[in-house]
């Protein structure tokens, strides 16, 4: 039998004391037996309650969980419609995991509103050196074995196709938000709306031209009017 040896762990987020035991093996050395809590997933969990638009008067709050949702599902969309209709050779499952974890640095460092974090290249810079941190603090929350399986998409490589189709679904994203508080009757995003169309069409990005044309406009429509176009 193995000789075992508690070890007790404190977890940061709750008062819990977690018992985990060690043996020795017959080398006197330690093996794990009972997997240790690692924060990872726990600070993934936290998206949801750090909010974006922390400048502008919303009539409905959004937070980073949600946004990363509707991007990862854009993001998809971009690549499958640059594939099957524009001749393109991006990896829709890369498109869907960078997506997914593009805001997760910001359960550490909040939202930085767009307009202050490329105010200047000084301060996209230093912000950029905060994230890297940030994913580097994240990362060390996984067990090592798991580690080099996520690093790729918490720390996107941001020369690919792939992450400028994420980026794309970003600003798209964005956009609905435009458009859904413009809907509400709120003035407040009408600037952002036409900035953010303005960037997304300058992208060049044929599929984000194409998601614009053809799925963007139904976004205004009540739940009723959609149904009407269900055959």
């Amino acid at each position: 039998m193995p000789d075992y040896k508690k070890l007790y762990y404190v977890c940061p987020f709750k008062s819990i004391e977690f018992e985990r035991k060690m043996y020795y093996n017959g080398n006197g050395k330690q093996n794990r037996e009972d997997a240790m809590p690692y924060n990872f997933y726990a600070f993934m969990d936290r998206m949801k309650y750090i909010k974006r638009w922390s400048l502008m008067r919303s009539v409905r709050e959004e937070n980073i969980m949600e946004h990363s949702q509707q991007v990862t599902v854009i993001a998809h969309a971009l690549a499958v419609i640059e594939n099957k209709l524009f001749g393109g050779r991006l990896d829709a499952g890369k498109c869907v995991l960078y997506a997914l974890y593009h805001e997760c640095p910001e359960v550490l460092t909040g939202d930085l509103p767009t307009p202050i974090k490329y105010f200047n290249g000084s301060i996209t810079g230093a912000y950029k050196d905060i994230e890297d941190v940030a994913c580097d603090r994240l990362l060390s929350t996984l067990p090592e074995e798991l580690r080099d399986e996520l690093s790729p998409w918490v720390k996107a490589d941001t020369s690919c196709a792939e992450w400028k189709v994420v980026k794309a679904a970003d600003r798209l994203s964005a956009y609905i938000k435009c458009l859904e508080e413009r809907r509400c009757g709120n003035t407040e995003f009408e600037k952002a709306e036409k900035s953010i169309r303005e960037d997304i069409l300058s992208r060049g990005l044929k599929s984000a031209e194409y998601f614009m044309e053809n799925f963007i406009p139904p976004f205004t429509l009540t739940l009723d009017e959609l149904e009407k176009g269900i055959m």
